[in-house]
C-alpha cells in the first residue's frame, strides 16, 4: 500500500490529501492514512502544509 501511496503522491505533482489519494487509488481513506503515517515515519514524504502530503 506504501508503494502505491507514494506513486500516485509523484504522479500528482503537487501536494495531495488523503482522501485525493484514497478516491485516485479506489482504496479506503484509513488505509491511506496509515501508509502515510508510516512513510512519513520513513522520511519519504513531508507535509509542506496542514493535511497535504507530497514525495521529499
Amino acid at each position: 500500500m506504501e508503494d502505491r501511496v507514494l506513486a500516485a503522491m509523484k504522479a500528482a505533482d503537487k501536494p495531495v490529501r488523503p482522501g485525493e489519494i484514497a478516491k485516485v487509488l479506489d482504496v479506503d481513506s484509513k488505509e491511506v492514512s496509515k501508509a502515510i503515517k508510516s512513510l512519513k515515519e520513513k522520511g519519504k514524504i513531508i507535509s509542506p502544509k496542514r493535511c497535504y502530503y507530497s514525495p521529499v
